[in-house]
């Protein structure tokens, strides 16, 4: 495994047990019944009742366990073994039926062998990522002629400003642009409990809206949508405020902060 994607695995498996006790997940929530999924995506997806769905990058389950209540056949992967282990005691324990993979994303192909009616993955997933065109290539290999690809994210723009405690304004610390070579950022309080903090240093790559969509396009698949939102599921930056559904957003909504997008492979 990469040196960094290694020392990533480190951290993502010693926080799958902080995430799994913290409010911002609320486990407890979802085993009694609560749907972990946004309303962007319930919205934009739709039915999904007797689809199969693949979910990329799903942590410990939560949302691929939401997809099979709402009727789909899913399958989740991670490459964090500690999240995995998780997800299928979640699925055990509530007796929700899905499948988990422990799998780094690249070599999905090697342990997989279905196709699906969706490939969908969502939020804070494409900075852990090095390669998009490779991304683009799993995604377009396990799809079902027909089937489309759908994600939701964080714009790539949350990603350039200065999120440190007291910053007041919008600060550009970060290039828009993809270096090969990842950024590194010391340990911080983790985004679902800031109480912890993390004994791993983590590296991540940006991706500007323009690679995603030409990787997606590079593989054959047609973009249906493009869609971009003045707001975002976690507060970005300290000086963001929270509206009455509980997405943050900047003062005026200046700046897209949440894209989803729509890519369909074509029959035959």
């Amino acid at each position: 495994m990469d040196k960094y994607l290694k020392k990533n695995l480190d951290h993502w498996n010693e926080v799958v047990p902080v995430h799994e006790k913290s409010t911002g997940y609320d486990v407890d929530g979802f085993k009694a019944g609560k749907c972990t999924l946004k309303s962007i995506e319930l919205e934009e997806i739709g039915d999904v009742k007797g689809k199969s769905l693949l979910h990329l990058q799903c942590h410990f389950g939560l949302d691929t366990l939401s997809w099979v209540r709402r009727g789909a056949k899913a399958t989740g992967m991670d490459f964090s073994d500690e999240a995995i282990k998780l997800a299928k005691s979640l699925s055990e324990e509530t007796g929700i039926k899905a499948e988990f993979i422990c799998s780094d994303i690249y070599k999905l192909p090697e342990v997989l062998k279905k196709k699906y009616d969706i490939v969908f993955t969502s939020y804070g997933v494409l900075c852990w990522l090095p390669d998009l065109k490779k991304w683009a290539e799993i995604i377009d290999h396990f799809l079902k002629p027909g089937g489309y690809f759908y994600i939701a994210e964080q714009h790539p723009f949350t990603s350039v400003f200065n999120n440190e405690a007291g910053v007041k304004k919008l600060e550009v610390t970060v290039p828009y642009f993809h270096n090969p070579t990842p950024i590194e950022w010391a340990p911080n309080d983790d985004y679902a409990n800031p109480a912890f903090t993390s004994s791993h240093s983590t590296y991540e790559w940006m991706h500007p809206m323009g690679e995603i969509v030409n990787a997606l396009i590079g593989v054959g698949l047609k973009v249906e949508f493009l869609h971009e939102f003045p707001f975002v599921c976690y507060k970005a930056m300290p000086f963001m405020h929270q509206d009455n559904n509980g997405d943050w957003r900047l003062e005026g909504d200046p700046l897209p902060l949440t894209f989803s997008l729509k890519a369909t492979k074509q029959l035959g």
